[in-house]
């Protein structure tokens, strides 16, 4: 059935050839390899043209052929060696292999193939390089006498990690120390009948634990600085939340710092984020590797995972706990901002209820204010009516035999009732013509 018809997602073919991109390198014994690995400055993400273009630069120093337009890994061949380049997102690799094992052990002649000016112009800074010898052996008893016999020499016996790994196809040893060189030591002594590409997978997974745990290390420095941090910010909240249980007032600054204190601490998980998830995302592939190598102890020595145990572990799981303190001083600080909050939002309300009842009592005082000048108003529009009417009324009853007082005796009860209904009447309309408004 053709698939012809069917449009490819943008992504499809990229997806599936990722899955192939970087192929172990084939190796046969005896040889030697030489790694080195380069850190972008300041854990950013790498710029991919500088990286071509270095990988470029050293290409053209050997006549070799130019890797494809927008390519993250090439390998193949530069003088009398095999080169793989990987990039990554923080660094890229760069790894040459060449067959026999030269004149003296871990010398660095195979390293001298990388030049000193080329080094230098290298977009970034040195996370770690190794030096790999492959030896071939009978099996393993005589790796084992071979270790014994000198090999050993060449490592320090404190920190010497040795195990049989893959089915007791090989044997690996290492250190794990920096000598005087700059370069970590490894050796990988191989039994009899084991492939090409088997020996490649053995030596590229031993540059790749070096290479991540180095990568994951970096994160150690951030670790211990946030948990330094962490303790003086913890010890500013416990006086924060102590001060809010006993001052009686200055809600609204202590808000203020707590909320300040908030956003140091958000600033912090800001700027550690990424290197406290690459640390878990490196640490996770240093222990897969290591799995699948299938460790067997050798002669009581520790083994690889041993040495992970007791030198790496704890210093991932300073990075973890430095990284959960922070998350949980966070909730802490969340927590009381929230509390204070809600106090200072009682309190603006117990405010507001008092100002309310506050103009209550006020509208009520000229409410009653209002009721007196509006009786005092009754009495002197109506003394004024009363007289305005007495001139008409007077001469009336003058002529039916009236006194004048009796007159204004006779007209003041109509005069103020008349006064008080139309006061009364223009109140409501102005309340009504205030309420619909």
């Amino acid at each position: 059935m053709s698939l012809t018809a069917l449009t490819d997602h943008p992504d499809r073919v990229a997806l599936s050839n990722e899955l192939h991109a970087r192929p172990f390198p084939s190796l046969r014994a005896p040889a030697r390899a030489a790694h080195v690995a380069v850190m972008s400055e300041g854990g950013a993400e790498r710029d991919p043209e500088a990286d071509r273009a270095h990988l470029r630069a050293l290409l053209d120093r050997f006549g070799a052929q130019h890797p494809a337009p927008g390519a993250n890994h090439w390998s193949g061949p530069v003088g009398r060696a095999f080169l793989k380049w990987e990039r990554h997102t923080e660094f890229m690799t760069y790894t040459l292999f060449t067959d026999g094992l030269g004149d003296r052990p871990y010398s660095g002649e195979l390293f001298a193939m990388f030049p000193e000016d080329w080094l230098a112009s290298a977009p970034g800074t040195l996370l770690t390089s190794a030096l790999v010898r492959v030896e071939q052996v009978a099996d393993m008893a005589e790796a084992e006498a071979r270790l014994a016999d000198g090999l050993s020499d060449h490592f320090s016996n404190e920190s010497l990690s040795v195990s049989r790994v893959v089915d007791d196809a090989a044997m690996i040893v290492s250190d794990f120390r920096m000598q005087e060189s700059g370069h970590i030591r490894m050796a990988v002594l191989l039994a009899k009948g084991i492939g090409a590409q088997r020996t490649g997978r053995i030596v590229q997974r031993l540059l790749e634990i070096e290479t991540y745990k180095t990568a994951a290390l970096l994160a150690l420095p951030t670790g211990r600085e946030v948990a330094a941090k962490v303790i003086e910010l913890d010890k500013d909240l416990s006086s924060l939340v102590a001060e809010m249980s006993g001052h009686d007032g200055e809600d609204a600054e202590t808000l203020d710092r707590l909320l300040a204190m908030s956003a140091e601490i958000e600033r912090i998980g800001a700027d550690t984020a990424f290197r406290f998830g690459a640390r878990g995302a490196y640490a996770a592939i240093v222990n897969q590797r290591i799995k699948v190598m299938r460790e067997e102890r050798v002669s009581g020595r520790q083994t690889f995972g041993e040495f992970m145990m007791r030198r790496f572990e704890p210093a991932m799981r300073t990075c973890e706990s430095a990284e959960r303190r922070l998350v949980g001083l966070a909730q802490r600080t969340e927590r009381a901002a929230n509390l204070l909050r809600t106090r200072v939002d009682v309190g603006l309300a117990r405010q507001n209820a008092d100002l309310l009842l506050s103009m209550n009592n006020r509208a009520a005082m000229q409410l009653r204010l209002q009721q007196t000048v509006e009786g005092l108003s009754v009495v002197a529009i109506s003394y004024y009516a009363v007289g305005l009417v007495a001139y008409v009324v007077e001469p009336l009853g003058a002529s039916v035999g009236l006194g004048e007082g009796t007159v204004l005796a006779l007209i003041t009860p109509p005069v103020v009732i008349l006064v008080w209904t139309l006061l009364r009447r223009m109140r409501k309309r102005l309340e009504r013509g205030t309420d619909a408004g």
